[in-house]
Order: structure tokens, then C-alpha cells, then sequence
């Protein structure tokens, strides 16, 4: 199984949905940087589960441990290492689906994968395993900070009501994460409606990165959309990306070809890429979630011996994943862009005689 993303800026997470504790264990940090402890506990609070009724209620504090690599609040340069210890599991709301593959979820691949699962919120397949992710993305997100790089996301689309406006300040401090607080009053609406029928959503979420410089990606295989591509899509439930204008498949090629001057590009539609490489724009994406998979409506499914059953969920789930899923898609877009920062510093004898010479 694996379970690291990243070439120098590389991390690895490990633990279970129901287990003792999530952690990480970050390589490639940079030495004698100040390590912004309450950032990384704001990080992970803002995906921190049991917070209002649009998030699953299970409670949890999401308080990180640092184990290793920061040193009188410097960064050492070495592996740092953060645990977050499970404190609200309850697994007997699984008791009843234990041989039972839950339809939606991962229970059928990992069980006919490995010959074993854990059934307990799904264990490792489980989406609690992001708050891992967000740890490793805040501490991204400070080497981000010495370089003026900033990334935003916010919910554009939920159960297919689309927002009008776009305001990631307004985002900041919506329960939904919502970039339009007018489209928000519905959103909700919507929300309510489905968890009253013990149904689920699904949604779309923009991100946004600002102030990448040029140069950013290593084709022909890494491209820098490439990469941010595959970080996204291994976030639970997202099944699908569009980086810059996402209607760029209906126009002709004199629409769409960003056009350059002196001053710099006329438009945005190819999203900050080009041969995967940043060009010095905006990177722009969206993503899209679909409906968490575990609902409170009895279904169709089968159990390990192959006999057809009903299934009926126990247990807290999230009504829809796409709004805490924006924070986790923050946190894996500061990891994709400081590792390829970090791999384009050696790419020409230039950069190489700055440091040697």
C-alpha cells in the first residue's frame, strides 16, 4: 500500500478512522524555519469534524502532537513528525456491517484487495484520514508564507445549485466554506432537505493559487497539472478536475489561446499551466466531490460469501464531504507546489552556482 506523496517535500501518513491515533511523518522541510505551532492547530481546526450540523458529529479535537524535527520553535531539518490521537470512536455503530460491503465505499475493493478490512468506519479507506493531510499542507503552507504564495478554496456548487459570486474572504468564515453568501442561504436549504431524508450531496469546490512564480513543473511526467491533478483526485470522493476555464471544451482555439503582451496574458483559460509548466498567472481548479456515500436509506449490497443483503447504516457521517474536502484540497495543492518549488530550484547551472558559488 502506499501511503507517501512527493518527491523532496515528501510525507506519509498512517493510522485509521478507528484506531489509537492519524499521523504524518513530513520529509524535505527546510532548516531555520519558525514553526507556526497555533497555524497548524487553526488548520486542522477548520477541518476538524462535529462543528456544526454540515459536518458528521462525531467530536473530535483534532489537538496535534509534535513528535520530532522542531527545535526551540525552529524547524531542524530533519523528519517532523505530528500524531493526532482518535478520542470519540464508536465503533459499534459498525458492528451490524462487518461483512457487509457498504455500496459507495471502498469495503468490496479493499476486501477483494487484501483479503481483509477494516469495517470500522472504514479504517484506512476512511475520510478521517485527511486531518493527517491538512498537518503535513499547514506546515507547506509556512514555507508558502516566506514566498508571498497564498491558496484559497470555497465551496462553488452544492446538489447542483452553482454560485454566482466568488468572495474566498467571504469563504473564510462560512460554516460552508460557501464563496457566495447569497447562493449560501440555499445551499443550506438544500442541505437540510437531504439530511431529512437520510440522503447525501454532492459538490464543487474552487481553488485558487496566487503569486506562483514562472517555471513551476517537470515535464514530460511530473507537469505541475499533472500533479496537482492526482493530489486531488486522492481525496476521498473527488472524482474529477477541471484547472482553468471549464468550459474551455466548447470553444474554438481563437477563444481559448490566452494571448500574451509585453504586460502579460489578455486572459486566464488555461488555469496558470502551460506543458505543464506555471506561467505566472493564477493557478485556478475545480473539484468535484460526490455524495458521501453513507446514507441512511436501506440498499442493495452483498456480503463476503456473495449472498445479497440489505444494508443499513449506524454511526455520523457527513452530510456532504465537498466542504471540509475544500481544506483538504488547500492543504495538497501547498504540498504539490512546494515540492516542485523545491525541484525546479536545481534545474538550470544558474540556480546551482547561487547556492555553490
Amino acid at each position: 500500500m502506499f501511503n507517501s506523496f512527493g518527491e523532496i517535500f515528501r510525507f506519509t501518513t498512517f493510522g485509521e478512522s478507528h484506531g489509537k491515533a492519524l499521523g504524518v511523518v513530513i520529509d524535505g522541510v527546510p532548516a531555520g524555519m519558525d514553526f507556526d505551532e497555533e497555524f497548524l492547530i487553526s488548520e486542522l481546526d477548520r477541518r476538524r469534524p462535529g462543528k456544526n450540523r454540515f459536518a458528521t458529529a462525531r467530536k473530535e479535537s483534532d489537538t496535534p502532537e509534535i513528535l520530532s524535527g522542531i527545535f526551540e520553535g525552529k524547524t531542524t531539518g530533519t523528519p517532523i513528525a505530528i500524531v493526532i490521537f482518535n478520542k470519540d470512536q464508536k465503533s459499534k455503530d459498525y458492528g451490524n456491517i462487518k461483512d457487509i460491503f457498504r455500496p459507495g465505499h471502498a469495503d468490496f475493493t479493499y476486501w477483494n484487495k487484501y483479503g481483509i478490512r477494516d469495517y470500522r468506519g472504514g479504517g484506512r479507506s476512511s475520510a478521517r484520514e485527511t486531518a493527517a493531510r491538512v498537518a503535513a499542507g499547514a506546515v507547506a503552507k509556512m514555507i508558502l508564507k516566506e514566498f508571498n504564495i497564498r491558496i484559497k478554496a470555497g465551496t462553488v456548487e452544492i446538489g447542483g445549485v452553482r454560485a454566482k459570486n466568488l468572495d474566498f474572504e467571504y469563504a473564510k468564515n462560512s460554516p460552508l466554506f460557501a464563496l457566495d453568501n447569497e447562493i449560501e442561504k440555499k445551499w443550506i436549504e438544500i442541505i437540510d432537505k437531504a439530511r431529512n431524508e437520510h440522503n447525501s450531496l454532492g459538490g464543487v469546490v474552487k481553488l485558487k493559487i496566487e503569486n506562483l512564480p514562472i517555471g513551476l513543473g517537470e515535464p514530460v511526467y511530473y507537469k505541475l497539472d499533472n500533479i496537482l491533478a492526482s493530489a486531488m483526485v486522492s481525496i476521498n470522493a473527488v472524482k474529477g478536475i477541471y484547472i482553468g476555464n471549464s468550459k474551455a471544451h466548447t470553444l474554438n482555439g481563437a477563444e481559448n489561446n490566452d494571448e500574451i503582451t509585453k504586460n502579460g496574458f489578455l486572459s486566464n483559460n488555461s488555469g496558470g499551466v502551460l506543458g505543464g509548466i506555471s506561467n505566472g498567472e493564477n493557478v485556478e481548479m475545480k473539484i468535484y466531490f460526490k455524495p458521501t456515500p453513507s446514507i441512511f436509506k436501506p440498499q442493495k449490497s452483498v456480503d463476503i460469501n456473495g449472498n445479497e443483503v440489505e444494508v443499513n447504516l449506524k454511526g455520523r457521517h457527513d452530510p456532504i464531504v465537498a466542504i471540509r474536502g475544500s481544506v483538504v484540497a488547500e492543504a495538497m495543492a501547498a504540498c504539490v507546489i512546494i515540492d516542485m518549488m523545491m525541484l525546479n530550484a536545481t534545474r538550470t547551472i544558474d540556480k546551482l552556482k547561487k547556492v555553490y558559488q
